[in-house]
């Protein structure tokens, strides 16, 4: 039985933090992992859903705001983009809408 980082798929849950908060947190998070060599990591972002104001844009998208900030972030950040192959929506058990998977590159291949 393998028991290989690379089978296991770290979790990081955004909810209730502020922006800046969430984005220091997802830097950490991802160079952190790609530095263990992990392949996908888990991002959790929320949806915004809870919002009462659901009818109302401008208050229910400043809820949902990580939802779409997070992953420029990661893009618009070189430390981060450069360790990155891909974001991708997550599966729907795993958190659907609200939460993104994040493939690494590998660590081993990245001084090439």
């Amino acid at each position: 039985e393998r028991n290989d980082v690379s089978d296991r798929i770290p979790k990081l849950d955004l909810h209730g933090y502020s922006l800046d908060k969430a984005n220091q947190m997802v830097k950490k998070f991802i160079i952190d992992s790609f530095n263990i060599g992990y392949k996908k990591l888990l991002i959790i972002t929320g949806k915004g859903s809870r919002s009462k104001y659901i009818n109302n844009p401008y208050v229910s998208e400043k809820l949902s705001k990580l939802k779409y900030s997070v992953p420029n972030y990661i893009k618009n950040d070189e430390n981060l983009s450069d360790k990155i192959k891909k974001i991708s929506a997550a599966n729907f058990k795993e958190g659907g809408d609200g939460a993104v998977y994040v493939f690494l590159k590998n660590k081993n291949k990245f001084k090439e």
